[in-house]
Order: C-alpha cells, then structure tokens, then sequence
C-alpha cells in the first residue's frame, strides 16, 4: 500500500535515518522532512499525508502539542530518545513509539503495526461506506424484486442462472455470477466458480468449505489464496 508519509524533527541526522530507512525498506511515499512543528502545521494545510513519524522535544511546539492538532486520519509513530513520554503519547493516534537510536529491526517492526493498522483503517471505511439499508432489484421472469445487501447469504451460478439466497427466501434470476461480482461491494468475495459468499453471515471455514447457516459451500482452489487473505486480515 502506498502511504504518503512526513518526517518531523529538529535533528538533521534523525531526519537522515529516517529517510533512509522509510525508503529502503518500505514501499511508501516521502512527501515532506520539517524541521520543527510550524514547518509541520504550514505544509499539512495544503497536503494530504497517512503517517507521521514525529519526535517529541521541539522548540516551539513539541510533538505531543502537534499530536493533538492532528486529524483521526492520520497514523503517528513518535521517534524520540525519552522513554517518559510514552504512556501519554497514546492518548493520540500513535501507531508505535520509537526509542533513538532507531534500528533496522525495531523499524521493520514499526512497519508490520503501521501496515496493520491502515489495513484495518481500510477495511472499516469500506464498511462504512456501505450502508446498512443499501439494496439491489432482482429480476426474475415478470418481476423485478428489491432485496437489501444484508439479507444475502450467497449467490450461487446455475448454467445460464444465478440462485440468490437471502435469510428468507430464494430468487433465481437469468444473469451471470461474473456480472453480479462486479457490482457487489467487497464484503462479498467469490469462494468458487459457482459460489458468491456474503463474508458477513459466515460462521467458520472448516475442511475446505465455508458454512453459512446449515449450507456448506466448497471452497475452490482458484479461490482460496484470496479469501484466506480476507480471514487473516480479521484474525487474531
């Protein structure tokens, strides 16, 4: 994922290290290296950034007081060599705490939590987006029948039909699965070649096959890379 990310630190040689290590060893964006935190303020009102890797003791204004200034959307990981700070640091969104001198590994480290985070951050605002009460028609012989997002438990291809199930009824509709995959929101994932699954109603994967209600669906081995991605995503 491409993070844009900005440096904030009175000490050219931390901002160096830094630099150095953002670009070696992760795939993300430099954007901006200030200096001390009204360099920090003036380039945020006119630019858009994910994460922020800040220190703490700045003249002027010091990290924590830039912290509070920052919008929910963006991640922190403060860089400092005072332990001190650390417990209050976290009432801020403060990704992970990083203690100079900042190694290789402890920064790798830093990377995986950052990573975690903003997958999670994604995957909540795709949630988000979807709203609750959002719905499709079905069109099956002479009627055209509303059925909300939610109720779907799968969609499954038959020939030249796709059987939709919902938690009180079935509806077949003369459609292919590949066009009904394209418009569906990305808690539906395919799970086989004739299978579409609402990863909302699944109650756990067991023997290769995933359970929604009393049905059991075979998990394709096309399929299966991509939906074990989505449960590791969601496992602890």
């Amino acid at each position: 994922m491409m993070l844009r990310c900005m440096i904030v630190d009175d000490e050219p040689k931390a901002v160096d290290l830094l630099e150095v290590l953002i670009r070696q060893a992760t795939g993300w964006q430099l954007v901006a290296k200030c200096y001390n935190g009204l360099e920090a303020i003036s380039f945020l009102k006119h630019n858009e950034v994910d994460l922020v890797f800040m220190d703490i003791n700045m003249p002027v204004i010091n990290g924590i007081e830039l912290a509070a200034l920052l919008s929910p959307e963006k991640g922190i990981v403060f860089t400092t060599a005072h332990s001190e700070y650390a417990a209050e640091s976290y009432s801020y969104h403060t990704i992970d705490y990083l203690l100079k001198p900042i190694t290789l590994k402890r920064f790798l480290a830093t990377v995986q939590k950052v990573e975690h985070f903003t997958t999670h951050r994604v995957i909540q605002k795709e949630e988000n987006g979807m709203a609750a009460d959002a719905y499709f028609f079905v069109k099956s012989g002479k009627e055209h029948r509303k059925i909300f997002l939610n109720d779907i438990l799968f969609f499954e291809g038959q020939k030249e039909y796709v059987r939709v199930t919902t938690t009180t009824f079935d509806i077949l509709t003369y459609r292919r699965l590949k066009d009904i995959e394209a418009q569906l929101p990305t808690h539906f994932t395919r799970v086989h070649q004739s299978f579409i699954v609402n990863i909302r109603h699944m109650t756990k994967i067991q023997d290769n096959h995933i359970h929604i209600g009393e049905k059991r669906i075979p998990i394709g081995e096309k399929f299966r890379d991509s939906l074990m991605e989505l449960v590791r995503k969601r496992t602890f």
